[in-house]
This record gives structure tokens, sequence and C-alpha cells, in this order.
């Protein structure tokens, strides 16, 4: 089975979309937006397991180009979730697998559980 996450259009393009938990959920997810591409990861830092966001939100670096950990700075690559800078240098965040279709993403109903 398969639940909507958004449209693509809801997340703005450069920027992200925070997800709560699904219910039953224990671990929030976000959305990345470059243009017509769009990654979906966990919102669990792998130092700590904290959620990664410093605002409601709000996952990337000043500039946009790095997604950032709010508890220890922690910089990921938007790409492959690779931790560049930090306390996990070289783990990842955990990806999630995504379907596109007709502008609405959608993804497995085990997510982030």
């Amino acid at each position: 089975m398969t639940r909507r996450l958004c449209r693509v259009d809801e997340i703005p393009d450069g920027g992200t979309l925070g997800v709560a938990p699904a219910p039953g959920g224990f671990i929030g997810l976000f959305a990345v937006r470059q243009g017509a591409t769009v990654r979906v990861y966990l919102n669990s830092c792998p130092h700590l397991g904290v959620p990664l966001d410093w605002a409601p939100g709000r996952f990337l670096s000043t500039d946009g180009r790095r997604i950032v950990c709010a508890m220890h700075g922690a910089e990921f690559r938007i790409e492959d979730g690779l931790c560049l800078y930090g306390p996990c240098l070289g783990e990842r965040l955990e990806a999630v697998m995504i379907h596109i279709d007709d502008g609405e993403v959608t993804l497995a109903d085990d997510a982030g559980r």
C-alpha cells in the first residue's frame, strides 16, 4: 500500500517540506526539491537520532546547498544524504523510496515507522 506525501509543487523549488510522522509512526520525514527532482529522507540524524530541522520544516543551510543537523551542525549532501562534515562524517541520512505520478509524491505506508 502507498500513501500520499504531497504534490511536487507544494515543495518550494530549492527548498524543503517537513512531514509529521504518520499515525502510529515515530519518525517524521522531509522532502527536498531541486527542480523536478524530489528526494525524501527520514528526519533523523544518523549520529544521535534527533530531528534535523532547526525550525519546523527548515532543513537546509542558508545557501540552500546542504542539509544541516540543528543539533551539532553536521552537513549532508542533498543528492544522497552523505555526511560531509560533522561527527557522523561518512554516514548517510536514510532515504525513503518515493514514486511521483502526475505531480503526486507517494511512498510506502510504513515509511518513517
